[in-house]
C-alpha cells in the first residue's frame, strides 16, 4: 500500500501530525508493506527566494491579529508538538520560500533520502535557531547530513530549474486530489485524510484503505488543523 503526504516545511501542522500519522504506522500490523511518499505543496509558492520575514510578524499580517495573539497561539501550537515529542521554538524562527527545500527534497527522493532529508528540514525549521531561509549553505548542510553529495545539491540549488517541474507537478495533482490545505495524506489512492488528525483517525484510515481499492474517499474525522495558502490555523484562536 502506498502513502502519499502532501505537505510543506513551513507548515507546523504538517509538523505534528507527520508525528501522530508514524506512531499509528508505528502500530499498523502491515507496516513493512506501506511505501510512504512525500509530495511537495508550497504554503506560499508566490514569495520570493530572498523574502523572509520573522514568523511572528507572518501571522500578524495574515491572520490580522496582534503581536499577543500571534505569540499565544504559538505557545499552543508549541505544546500540541511537545504531547507528540517534537521541539518546537516559538519565538525567533523565520519564514520564506520553501522551494528550493522542495526540489531538493525532490533530488533526495531518487537518491533514497527523501524521508531523512524532510526530518532534518523540519528540525532546522521547528527546533533549531540558525534559520533554514535565505540560505544555500545551510540547506547544503543539511542535506548532506541526510546522505546526499555536497556538490550535487549546490549544483540543484545554483538552477532554478532543477526539479521545479516535479514540485509544480505535485502541486498540481494536489490540487486535483482536492487538497486546500496541508498535511494531506491519501491512502492508496482510495482514502483521503487532511489534517493534523489524532492518531486514532489515522489507523482508522491505514486500516480502511488496506486491500481496499475505491475512488478517493475522505476519512471521518471532523475538522483538523492545515495550514492553506491563507495561513495555519492557530490552536484556540
Amino acid at each position: 500500500m502506498r502513502v502519499e503526504i502532501w505537505s510543506d516545511i513551513a507548515c507546523p501542522w504538517c509538523y505534528v501530525g507527520k508525528a501522530r500519522f508514524e506512531r499509528a504506522l508505528r502500530d499498523f500490523p502491515h507496516r513493512d508493506r506501506v511505501e510512504v511518499v512525500h509530495r511537495s505543496f508550497e504554503l506560499d509558492p508566490g514569495r520570493a527566494k530572498g523574502d523572509v520575514e520573522p514568523v511572528i510578524t507572518m501571522l500578524t499580517r495574515k491572520y490580522g491579529m496582534s503581536e499577543e495573539q500571534a505569540r499565544a497561539g504559538e505557545d499552543r501550537l508549541g505544546a500540541q508538538a511537545a504531547a507528540e515529542g517534537l521541539e518546537y521554538r516559538t519565538r525567533g524562527r523565520d519564514h520564506g520560500s520553501t522551494f528550493d527545500m522542495h526540489r531538493l527534497l525532490h533530488l533526495a527522493k531518487e537518491r533514497g533520502r527523501q524521508e531523512a532529508l524532510l526530518d532534518l528540514l523540519y528540525r532546522a525549521n521547528f527546533a533549531e535557531e540558525r534559520s533554514v531561509f535565505g540560505d544555500d549553505e545551510r540547506l547544503v548542510e543539511l542535506a548532506v547530513a541526510a546522505g546526499l553529495d555536497a556538490d550535487e545539491a549546490r549544483a540543484v540549488l545554483a538552477d532554478p530549474a532543477a526539479y521545479a517541474d516535479e514540485v509544480r507537478a505535485d502541486e498540481r495533482e494536489a490540487a486535483g486530489l482536492g487538497a486546500r490545505g496541508v498535511p494531506f495524506f491519501v491512502l492508496d489512492r482510495a482514502y483521503g485524510v487532511s489534517g493534523a488528525q489524532p492518531v486514532e483517525v489515522f489507523a482508522q484510515a491505514l486500516a480502511r484503505a488496506w486491500g481496499e481499492r475505491s475512488p478517493l474517499e475522505p476519512v471521518p474525522g471532523g475538522d483538523a488543523d492545515v495550514c492553506g495558502p491563507d495561513g495555519c490555523a492557530v490552536p484556540g484562536h
